[in-house]
């Protein structure tokens, strides 16, 4: 089966997720998340992107970064090199440790940017792990108030300062994004959807979508599915029929 063609990212800027094989566990103790960090770090000296936000999980990561100097698949296969060779020597164990290959969302616009930054970091709070997202040891969410070499905050700091910054934190996000559904399968959040469709199609409404000829319908249809779109996003945003928006 072909691999699905990634999405590019105008921005350059991406929400990123790894998360373990199997959805098994993959930082068992705190030297794991260290070790991630650390090999974070110097990726990102030798790659050159720009790290806006991070949050691990115990079975997945959470990375809204940018890339500038190497492009997004290198940067993640230098990240990946690092750590799997520590790991696999520190559990006497072979092959990778997160599930294929990364899953990537590209952020365009101010505002979307923050709504991803907002979610990574309150991830550890809807989980229920910690009260509050400044109570997490393993995301950037304190970066934001203290000096730091890896992650880059100026930019949000820029956009909405630290004081709207604190005050959105306190506020749950009710967006999934790119997330883990209730059986564990990545999957795309309407949001997310509704903008690889207006990306891909250029149509922004199901009106603009079911004016176009058959041929085209069914050529985009195959694209978004293609893509990690589902059958009910397709129908929903598109108003395509079942039959249509069911075509592989």
């Amino acid at each position: 089966m072909a691999r699905q063609k990634r999405i590019k990212s105008e921005s350059g800027i991406y929400h990123v997720m790894l998360r373990g094989i199997n959805k098994q566990q993959v930082f068992f103790d705190d030297d794991d998340y260290y070790v991630f960090l650390n090999s974070l770090s110097k990726c990102k000296t030798v790659s050159g992107f720009k790290l806006y936000a991070y949050c691990f999980m115990n079975n997945h990561v959470h990375l809204l970064i940018q890339e500038c100097d190497e492009p997004i698949d290198k940067i993640f296969k230098r990240l990946g090199d690092s750590f799997i060779y520590w790991y696999n020597l520190k559990y006497d164990r072979i092959g990778g440790v997160f599930q294929g290959r990364y899953k990537s969302i590209p952020v365009e616009g101010d505002e979307y940017f923050i709504s991803v930054l907002r979610y990574i970091h309150q991830n550890p709070v809807k989980a229920g792990i910690v009260k509050r997202c400044s109570d997490y040891e393993f995301s950037s969410y304190n970066a934001y108030f203290e000096e730091t070499e890896i992650v880059d905050t100026e930019f949000a700091k820029e956009l909405i300062g630290i004081k709207e910054f604190k005050r959105i934190h306190k506020e749950i996000c009710n967006e999934h994004h790119l997330d883990i559904d209730d059986k564990h399968s990545l999957k795309l959040s309407d949001m997310d959807a509704k903008r690889i469709i207006y990306k891909r199609t250029g149509c922004k409404s199901p009106e603009e979508f079911v004016r176009l000829s058959v041929p085209k319908q069914k050529e985009y249809v195959r694209t978004l599915r293609d893509e990690g779109v589902s059958v009910r996003q397709i129908i929903l945003f598109t108003g395509a029929s079942q039959r249509t928006a069911t075509l592989r």
